[in-house]
């Protein structure tokens, strides 16, 4: 990661912030899906006529868009206790 200056987003022991771990939590999934979609779709392709990759890659596409909102914050919009902070 580059160093951004004295507001680089680290914790005061030089930990990574919050958001930083999220993302790269993200990162890792959305490599790990496109491998694994990747073999399925070959097997699929090499094995059998009926798509049936197509399961698997909504349903995980799915999960890993609520990862994305979840990394992007939005989750975090609403406060502790469910509301929005407007009256």
């Amino acid at each position: 990661m580059t160093d951004l200056g004295p507001n680089n987003d680290t914790g005061p022991d030089n930990t990574p912030c919050a958001a930083e771990t999220r993302l790269k939590g993200f990162i890792r999934h959305l490599g790990a899906y496109f491998v694994v979609m990747a073999v399925l779709v070959a097997v699929n392709f090499l094995t059998s006529e009926t798509p049936w990759f197509l399961l698997p890659l909504v349903g995980w596409g799915a999960v890993l868009s609520l990862h994305a909102a979840y990394a992007m914050g939005l989750f975090g919009a609403l406060g502790k206790n469910g509301h929005d902070g407007r009256d």
